[in-house]
């Protein structure tokens, strides 16, 4: 693997092991600069864990209150699927949101980025952003799509 230029961070392998443990490989092609807050690409090898769209709400279908709870809870609830799978947040290799208003989700990156490292820790994989005009449940302003590899 080459080193990118400019900072790295800490979801890069560093070893064959550390490939090997975690099933997920960055692919980050030399020169490029680094992403903030996502990966270019992820490479792994094993079982596959894929969600449907996740939203906001709890247990009894209740929404949560606003677009940053909403995230909230829809990242808990894609944690819940993966730990469900044996998955953890360190197998996810794609996350795919559906927004229905980008600026609200550029208003609030400072604290999206607060509640994500609450729920995945310091993992970033290949991520999509698409603005859409609603969702399915009329109330909901966010859904996500995960994707993940579990080492075999």
């Amino acid at each position: 693997m080459t080193t990118p230029k400019g900072p790295q961070l800490a979801v890069l392998p560093t070893s064959a092991e550390k490939d090997a443990r975690q099933g997920a490989q960055v692919l980050q092609p030399s020169g490029w600069p680094m992403p903030k807050g996502y990966a270019n690409g992820m490479a792994a090898e094993g079982r596959i864990v894929v969600t449907g769209g996740v939203i906001g709400w709890d247990a009894d279908e209740r929404l949560a209150d606003g677009f940053v709870a909403q995230v909230h809870q829809a990242l808990s609830n894609i944690a819940a699927i993966l730990n469900e799978a044996g998955a953890h947040p360190e197998h996810l290799v794609r996350l795919t949101w559906y927004v229905v208003d980008m600026d609200e989700y550029l208003a609030n990156l400072k604290e999206l980025g607060r509640i994500y490292r609450a729920v995945f820790g310091a993992h970033y994989p290949a991520m999509a952003l698409v603005q859409v005009v609603r969702l399915v449940e009329k109330a909901a302003r966010v859904e996500i799509e995960a994707t993940a590899v579990i080492p075999r």
